[in-house]
């Protein structure tokens, strides 16, 4: 039998089932989720009208290049999924982004001048080696140009992936590096060798590429406002839960 939607399972299972693959306590949690969202609406005045459902149903159908009305039937139908259900989770995101937007889009820019040197990123090349010594060998070998950089990352890195792709670990920003180390990458102008640093990982050296400044584009506006309203929403699910 090829249509699952034919094939009956018993709620019963499926709580099993989340129980099993530990996802049971996300699911819960994002269940409690709109519930706080649909109660910090309503007290705010804020709905999801008709008008904007069908608008985003209809950029929906245009990303998934649903042309007939069957075309989307069938894809809700092999989405185990009903037209209502599908409108009832587009008003349930809608609800959410204006929701979040209503509350924190005024505070993302503030947050981002607040905090934008942990939004500057780096394009870094690395090398860990085990041993200082060696380390130190390879620094003068690239300072005085026996070999470059890239060719001694594939030849002595630790890590088989990054030896693979000669010592680039990619665009990563500030935040996600180790704090001394950091402070060394973002004062070295592009280019220059740096190091060798010891972490618990190993002895490193580093080249950054290019030193990328902290922007606001559209994309890390989004990001902000994403983590400012969850982090609210797991404040205000604690209090609720607590004083209940």
């Amino acid at each position: 039998m090829n249509d699952l939607s034919q094939i009956f399972i018993e709620p019963e299972e499926i709580v099993s089932f989340l129980k099993r693959k530990m996802n049971l306590k996300e699911v819960y949690q994002e269940i409690l989720f709109k519930r706080v969202i649909s109660y910090a609406a309503q007290q705010r005045g804020i709905t999801v009208t008709t008008v904007e459902i069908e608008a985003e149903a209809d950029r929906q159908r245009r990303e998934q290049r649903l042309e007939k009305a069957t075309d989307t039937l069938a894809w809700l139908s092999d989405q185990l999924v009903t037209p209502h259900d599908w409108e009832m989770g587009i008003r349930d995101r809608l609800l959410s982004q204006k929701l979040a937007h209503y509350m924190f889009a005024e505070k993302v820019e503030d947050f981002f001048i607040k905090n934008s040197l942990e939004f500057e990123q780096v394009i870094l090349y690395q090398i860990i080696v085990e041993s200082d010594k060696l380390a130190q060998e390879i620094y003068y070998q690239i300072a005085e140009g026996e070999i470059s950089f890239y060719h001694a990352a594939n030849l002595y890195d630790i890590d088989d992936h990054r030896r693979h792709k000669c010592g680039y670990e990619g665009t990563i920003y500030r935040f996600d590096i180790q704090p001394d180390i950091a402070a060394m990458i973002f004062q070295t102008p592009p280019k220059q060798l740096i190091g060798p640093l010891k972490t618990e990982q190993g002895h490193h050296l580093l080249i950054v590429e290019e030193l990328l400044p902290a922007e606001l584009t559209p994309e890390r506006y989004q990001e902000i406002l994403h983590n400012m309203f969850h982090d609210w929403l797991v404040t205000e699910l604690d209090y609720m839960l607590n004083s209940s």
